[in-house]
């Protein structure tokens, strides 16, 4: 008997939500959904530069968890927009903690996909002690062999189509240097240029996450606003390869020992290869490991977001 694939619960509004001054003239918006006072977990979105969405709410119970979702500094509805100044993986960390204390909690489920699982990565090794349990999906090491793979060689090959179409704003003396080359047009002074670059780089990521086409997926990245600050964020974090040392978070994966945790991670992953999930999952013994077939890298394809829904449904005890 074929066993039916989970899908998302039911549509829910946040019961609360409001802005949180971070410092450094970064406010961040933040929400809170499920039940209070039940299972706390964090939600943290992909890009750097994402932001949450009513659907990520869904991958929650909402009778057992009571989940904080925010958008990280300079997207989605936190100010200033897509604002690169005091923007690091370390300035997102210590934001967590902030939402931490403010939910008024010891510990908490910290789930995060791509980049979100970076960060996850990152926060839990800073503060293991504040981690419960750790889901992770579509696993992203911000290695210079990852970053070079998706925006230097690698994924051109699979998409040469698609890349044509990135590639074809730069100049050919600059492409030997694609995210540098994006970098001098997603922060020059004249917003046209800005928003021509942003539109470029954010496309070509919308249309290579899914196994096939899914416009509902790639579509939102296509919007100005949204690809404006996701583009200038993104970029900005891999140029300065997320302000971390070559290697780290795989280097410091023994600090997740005794958390338990699950990764999840599609088999033809474009953006993120399956090598550096397998690699986590050998370094991570406490963690039950997903290698999902037929899928790619977004939470919306069914294996994925099947397993995501089990994993967070097995960490308030109902598995």
């Amino acid at each position: 008997m074929t066993e039916i694939l989970r899908t998302l619960y039911p549509e829910i509004e946040a019961y609360a939500s409001g802005h949180l001054d971070v410092g450094d003239g970064h406010t961040i918006y933040w929400e809170k959904s499920g039940t209070p006072g039940a299972k706390p977990a964090v939600f943290l979105h992909g890009g750097p530069g994402g932001t949450i969405s009513a659907n990520h709410r869904r991958l929650f119970d909402p009778k057992l968890y009571d989940v904080t979702l925010f958008d990280q500094r300079g997207c989605g509805k936190s100010t200033p927009h897509a604002e690169l100044e005091a923007n690091t993986t370390w300035h997102l960390v210590a934001d967590i903690e902030r939402l931490r204390e403010m939910a008024g909690v010891e510990q908490w489920l910290v789930f995060g996909g791509s980049w979100g699982s970076t960060l996850a990565l990152a926060y839990a090794e800073k503060h293991p002690e504040r981690v419960s349990e750790l889901v992770v999906r579509s696993i992203y090491t911000l290695t210079k062999a990852e970053l070079d793979w998706y925006y230097q060689f690698g994924v051109s090959e699979m998409f040469p189509d698609k890349w044509e179409r990135f590639i074809s704003p730069i100049p050919e003396n600059e492409r030997h240097e694609m995210m540098l080359a994006y970098h001098r047009r997603l922060t020059s002074d004249d917003r046209a240029t800005r928003i021509a670059a942003a539109k470029s780089w954010s496309i070509w990521e919308g249309e290579t996450i899914t196994l096939l086409p899914e416009p509902a997926t790639s579509t939102p990245f296509e919007q100005e606003e949204y690809a404006h600050a996701f583009a200038r964020i993104e970029n900005h974090f891999f140029v300065n390869a997320g302000w971390l040392e070559e290697g780290q978070l795989m280097r410091d994966a023994h600090k997740l020992h005794g958390i338990p945790g699950v990764i999840v991670h599609g088999r033809y992953d474009m953006p993120c290869p399956a090598k550096y999930a397998w690699a986590l999952h050998k370094a991570w013994l406490e963690a039950e490991f997903h290698l999902i077939e037929g899928a790619g890298h977004a939470y919306s394809e069914p294996g994925i977001l099947d397993r995501l829904i089990r994993s967070t449904d097995r960490f308030a005890g109902k598995e």
